[in-house]
Protein backbone atom coordinates (compact mmCIF):
# COMPACT_ATOMS: atom_id res chain seq x y z
CA UNK A 1 0.00 0.00 0.00
CA UNK A 2 1.69 3.40 -0.92
CA UNK A 3 1.73 5.78 1.63
CA UNK A 4 -0.69 8.25 0.18
CA UNK A 5 -3.09 5.38 -0.17
CA UNK A 6 -2.26 4.50 3.79
CA UNK A 7 -2.95 8.05 4.47
CA UNK A 8 -6.10 8.45 2.29
CA UNK A 9 -7.59 5.01 4.10
CA UNK A 10 -6.68 6.41 8.00
CA UNK A 11 -8.92 9.88 6.86
CA UNK A 12 -11.83 7.60 5.78
CA UNK A 13 -11.44 5.47 8.26
CA UNK A 14 -11.53 8.66 10.99
CA UNK A 15 -14.01 9.76 9.04
CA UNK A 16 -16.10 6.70 9.52
CA UNK A 17 -15.51 6.71 13.59
CA UNK A 18 -16.33 10.23 13.97
CA UNK A 19 -19.93 9.11 11.93
CA UNK A 20 -20.59 6.16 14.14
CA UNK A 21 -20.15 8.17 17.59
CA UNK A 22 -21.81 11.84 15.96
CA UNK A 23 -24.56 9.03 14.90
CA UNK A 24 -25.44 7.59 18.39
CA UNK A 25 -25.32 11.31 19.79
CA UNK A 26 -27.96 11.95 17.15
CA UNK A 27 -29.85 8.39 18.09
CA UNK A 28 -29.84 9.86 21.57
CA UNK A 29 -31.60 13.18 20.55
CA UNK A 30 -34.04 11.25 18.73
CA UNK A 31 -34.69 9.34 21.89
CA UNK A 32 -35.32 12.23 23.64
CA UNK A 33 -36.89 14.36 21.14
CA UNK A 34 -33.97 16.40 20.98
CA UNK A 35 -32.46 17.61 17.56
CA UNK A 36 -29.20 18.00 18.98
CA UNK A 37 -28.66 20.31 15.59
CA UNK A 38 -24.15 20.08 16.48
CA UNK A 39 -24.77 16.74 16.49
CA UNK A 40 -26.76 15.60 13.68
CA UNK A 41 -24.46 18.21 11.54
CA UNK A 42 -21.31 16.33 12.08
CA UNK A 43 -23.68 12.87 11.47
CA UNK A 44 -24.06 13.72 8.21
CA UNK A 45 -21.78 15.20 6.80
CA UNK A 46 -18.97 12.65 7.98
CA UNK A 47 -21.26 10.09 6.73
CA UNK A 48 -21.69 11.32 3.35
CA UNK A 49 -18.18 11.98 3.14
CA UNK A 50 -17.59 8.42 4.59
CA UNK A 51 -19.53 6.68 1.66
CA UNK A 52 -18.69 8.92 -1.15
CA UNK A 53 -14.67 8.53 -0.30
CA UNK A 54 -15.43 4.79 -0.26
CA UNK A 55 -15.74 5.04 -3.75
CA UNK A 56 -12.28 6.75 -4.45
CA UNK A 57 -10.53 3.30 -3.51
CA UNK A 58 -8.91 1.59 -6.26
CA UNK A 59 -11.05 -1.30 -7.52
CA UNK A 60 -11.75 -3.45 -10.30
CA UNK A 61 -15.35 -4.71 -9.48
CA UNK A 62 -18.11 -3.94 -8.31
CA UNK A 63 -17.95 -5.04 -3.80
CA UNK A 64 -20.61 -5.34 -1.32
CA UNK A 65 -19.19 -2.12 -0.28
CA UNK A 66 -20.08 -0.13 -3.45
CA UNK A 67 -23.97 -1.38 -2.77
CA UNK A 68 -23.89 -0.71 0.75
CA UNK A 69 -22.75 2.97 -0.55
CA UNK A 70 -25.29 3.29 -2.30
CA UNK A 71 -27.80 2.68 -0.14
CA UNK A 72 -26.06 4.46 2.19
CA UNK A 73 -26.19 7.88 0.08
CA UNK A 74 -29.97 7.11 -1.05
CA UNK A 75 -30.77 7.24 2.42
CA UNK A 76 -28.81 10.06 3.41
CA UNK A 77 -30.13 11.90 0.75
CA UNK A 78 -33.86 11.44 2.02
CA UNK A 79 -32.79 11.91 5.66
CA UNK A 80 -31.06 15.68 4.47
CA UNK A 81 -34.41 16.22 2.61
CA UNK A 82 -36.66 15.45 5.79
CA UNK A 83 -34.60 17.18 8.12
CA UNK A 84 -33.42 20.52 5.93
CA UNK A 85 -35.71 20.53 2.95
CA UNK A 86 -38.92 19.76 4.84
CA UNK A 87 -37.79 20.96 8.47
CA UNK A 88 -39.23 18.23 10.06
CA UNK A 89 -42.90 18.95 9.02
CA UNK A 90 -45.63 16.45 9.61
CA UNK A 91 -44.01 12.87 9.07
CA UNK A 92 -40.81 14.03 7.84
CA UNK A 93 -39.67 13.81 11.21
CA UNK A 94 -40.42 10.27 11.20
CA UNK A 95 -39.12 9.85 8.05
CA UNK A 96 -35.89 12.13 9.17
CA UNK A 97 -35.29 9.80 12.56
CA UNK A 98 -36.03 6.29 10.44
CA UNK A 99 -33.45 7.25 7.63
CA UNK A 100 -31.01 8.77 10.32
CA UNK A 101 -31.31 5.66 12.68
CA UNK A 102 -30.46 3.53 8.88
CA UNK A 103 -27.99 5.21 8.14
CA UNK A 104 -25.84 4.98 11.30
CA UNK A 105 -27.07 1.12 11.18
CA UNK A 106 -25.40 0.61 7.82
CA UNK A 107 -22.07 2.80 9.32
CA UNK A 108 -22.17 0.34 11.38
CA UNK A 109 -23.11 -2.97 9.28
CA UNK A 110 -19.40 -2.05 7.52
CA UNK A 111 -17.95 -1.61 11.01
CA UNK A 112 -18.65 -4.61 12.68
CA UNK A 113 -17.72 -6.18 8.56
CA UNK A 114 -14.46 -4.58 8.75
CA UNK A 115 -13.56 -6.10 12.32
CA UNK A 116 -13.91 -9.20 11.07
CA UNK A 117 -12.15 -8.96 8.37
CA UNK A 118 -9.13 -6.93 10.50
CA UNK A 119 -8.98 -7.87 13.74
CA UNK A 120 -6.58 -11.78 13.87
CA UNK A 121 -9.19 -12.91 16.55
CA UNK A 122 -12.43 -11.97 15.21
CA UNK A 123 -10.95 -13.07 11.49
CA UNK A 124 -10.30 -16.52 12.57
CA UNK A 125 -14.07 -17.63 13.98
CA UNK A 126 -14.94 -16.18 10.33
CA UNK A 127 -12.00 -15.74 7.91
CA UNK A 128 -14.45 -15.62 4.53
CA UNK A 129 -17.65 -13.87 6.65
CA UNK A 130 -19.92 -16.36 5.94
CA UNK A 131 -19.53 -18.38 9.31
CA UNK A 132 -21.97 -18.46 12.17
CA UNK A 133 -20.36 -15.87 14.48
CA UNK A 134 -20.00 -13.29 11.32
CA UNK A 135 -24.15 -14.12 10.96
CA UNK A 136 -24.86 -13.45 14.63
CA UNK A 137 -23.23 -10.68 15.21
CA UNK A 138 -24.35 -8.91 11.78
CA UNK A 139 -27.87 -10.25 13.36
CA UNK A 140 -27.55 -8.70 16.68
CA UNK A 141 -26.43 -5.52 15.22
CA UNK A 142 -29.60 -5.22 12.92
CA UNK A 143 -31.86 -6.25 15.50
CA UNK A 144 -30.48 -3.52 17.92
CA UNK A 145 -30.95 -0.74 15.64
CA UNK A 146 -34.46 -2.19 14.55
CA UNK A 147 -35.36 -1.87 18.14
CA UNK A 148 -33.67 1.50 18.57
CA UNK A 149 -35.21 2.49 15.04
CA UNK A 150 -38.66 1.72 16.10
CA UNK A 151 -38.34 3.75 19.58
CA UNK A 152 -36.60 6.67 17.44
CA UNK A 153 -39.14 7.10 15.18
CA UNK A 154 -42.05 6.93 17.48
CA UNK A 155 -40.28 8.97 20.36
CA UNK A 156 -39.20 11.35 18.41
CA UNK A 157 -42.53 12.03 16.62
CA UNK A 158 -44.86 12.05 19.70
CA UNK A 159 -42.76 14.18 21.45
CA UNK A 160 -42.78 18.02 21.06
CA UNK A 161 -39.63 18.84 20.01
CA UNK A 162 -36.62 20.54 21.57
CA UNK A 163 -33.94 22.48 20.33
CA UNK A 164 -30.34 21.21 21.64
Amino acid sequence: MSLGLAIFTIFHVLLSLIGILAGFAVVYGLLTANRLDGWTKIFLWTTVLTSATGYLFPFHKVLPSHIVGVVSLVVLVLCIYARYGRKLAGGWNRTYAITAVTALYLNVFVLVAQLFQMVPALRAFAPTQTEGPFLIAQTLVLLAFVVIGILAATRFRQQQLRPA
